[in-house]
Formats: C-alpha cells, sequence, structure tokens
C-alpha cells in the first residue's frame, strides 16, 4: 500500500499538482484521508525523503522538496518503467529490437507530429 502512496505523489508532483516548496498533506491528514494506518503512510513518506522527493522539516510539515530537477527525474523514471515494459512486450512478441525500434521511432513520429498540431 505504501507503494501505490509513494507513486500517486510522485505522480502529482510530475504533473504539477504540487509545485517545488508546497506543503504537502500531513502523515496523520493523508491517513485519514486515503482511510489507510498512520504507520503506512510514514513509511511512504520516509522513503520519499530518501529518495529526494520530498523533505521534512521535524515539527513543520513535509514540503516538495526544492530540487529543480525533481520533475524531469520523475519522468525519466516513468519514462524507463515504460521502456522497460515495452521491450518486455516486444520480446513475448518476438520482435527483434531493430523492429521494436523501428515501432518506437514511428510513434514518437507520430506523437510529434500531434503535438505540433495541436499547439
Amino acid at each position: 500500500m505504501y507503494l501505490q502512496i509513494m507513486e500517486q505523489i510522485r505522480q502529482r508532483i510530475a504533473v504539477g499538482d504540487w509545485e517545488r516548496g508546497e506543503e504537502i498533506p500531513s502523515i496523520r491528514q493523508l491517513a485519514v484521508t486515503l482511510r489507510v494506518s498512520v504507520i503506512t503512510v510514514k513509511r511512504a513518506y520516509l522513503e520519499l525523503e530518501r529518495e529526494g522527493v520530498i523533505v521534512t522539516q521535524h515539527g513543520k510539515g513535509s514540503i516538495v522538496a526544492p530540487d529543480s530537477r525533481l520533475g524531469a527525474k520523475l519522468y525519466d523514471q516513468e519514462l524507463a518503467k515504460h521502456i522497460e515494459r515495452v521491450a518486455q512486450l516486444g520480446e513475448l512478441l518476438g520482435l527483434t529490437p531493430e523492429e521494436l525500434a523501428t515501432r518506437v521511432r514511428k510513434a514518437a513520429r507520430e506523437a510529434n507530429r500531434m503535438t505540433k498540431e495541436y499547439s
């Protein structure tokens, strides 16, 4: 459960719901909101602090780490997960690395084209 909480917090930061330096809910407040144990939320916060995602000040609460590269770091981690999954699916489909790379390049070109159309 604490891993899911960590992922939700990372997502909120990555999409900009919570900005650098912004205070996040207290451990107790989040535990009540999510209807989970305070210990579960505390573990998630401790792990996020260890990763440098949040900073906790005793008696003051937790904030999103002021690290200016945090968003990029989270996106990079998310991309790594997706690339790993794409590689696994390619393997299951029997695709060669070259075939997989061709499909990824095609998808990237399409995403770039769509971005330009809607800009």
